[in-house]
């Protein structure tokens, strides 16, 4: 079985490795440079990065849950990876409402774990994500909507720099634009990047990323260059550079932990 047989790092692209892991019908985690894959019996119950939303933002961010019924189902539920049956079960959400928005929430993550279509990191046999099976997808479902998104990314802005650099306005003029590209540009500051500004709109990273890259199509934003290599002699004050993905990752299962 190749789920006892992986190295801590292979060379395998994340998506063939998954086709693999399907075909045996695995259950745990595989982990990428991006996020991690959760599979149960060879389907995806949960794919989670640091780069986009998890599900308990979504839902308090939106109003859809308060964040203490979200606290106390983790509270309750996480040691058992029951948190999702638990928040239906105790009526503090609808079993549709949790299911539209994990799904949303899973896409979104699986966006930036198959981006690029890195090596996979490693695959650990068993381990299961806290929140529980919410409705299983098929890792060829999965796949195909990761490039379906991708395509369509591609074909309204071709540029791939605005998914994940901190970006900035070009123009200062006023511009006519629906609601909620006019929502997105005013979160544009010349510091926050695409999961950043979704963060702070409790959006979905994918739909943010839409009205971005039609944004930078339209001349109105582009990512902020690189700080060339060379600086000038002395100390320089620089702003808190953001969180790396692992980083931002391990952030949010402590807090998880925390509660548990």
């Amino acid at each position: 079985m190749i789920a006892s047989a992986l190295t801590p790092r292979t060379d395998e692209p994340a998506s063939s490795l998954l086709g693999t892991l399907a075909a045996e019908r695995a259950s745990g985690a595989l982990s990428t440079e991006s996020g991690i894959v959760y599979l149960a019996a060879g389907h995806v119950v949960h794919v989670e990065s640091a780069l986009t939303p998890d599900v308990g933002d979504l839902l308090t961010h939106s109003g859809a849950l308060a964040a203490d019924g979200w606290w106390q189902a983790i509270d309750q539920a996480g040691r058992g990876c029951r948190v999702g049956r638990q928040l239906v079960d105790s009526g503090h959400l609808a079993a549709g409402a949790l299911e539209l928005c994990h799904l949303g929430a899973l896409f979104d993550a699986a966006y930036f774990v198959l981006a690029h279509d890195g090596p996979a990191l490693r695959f650990r046999p068993g381990v299961a994500h806290w929140l529980g099976a919410v409705r299983p997808v098929a890792v060829d479902t999965v796949l195909r909507e990761s490039r379906r998104r991708r395509e369509l990314l591609h074909r309204i802005w071709p540029d791939p720099a605005v998914d994940l650099a901190p970006l900035a306005r070009v123009r200062t003029d006023t511009v006519e634009l629906p609601a909620r590209r006019g929502r997105t540009l005013a979160q544009v500051d010349g510091v926050r990047t695409a999961a950043q500004i979704a963060a702070a709109l409790a959006c979905r990273t994918f739909h943010t990323l839409v009205e971005l890259r039609r944004l930078a199509a339209a001349g109105l934003i582009a990512p902020v260059p690189p700080a060339p290599a060379s600086a000038a002699p002395g100390p320089v004050s620089r702003p808190a550079p953001p969180d790396e993905p692992d980083t931002a990752l391990l952030r949010r299962l402590l807090h998880a932990l925390e509660a548990l």
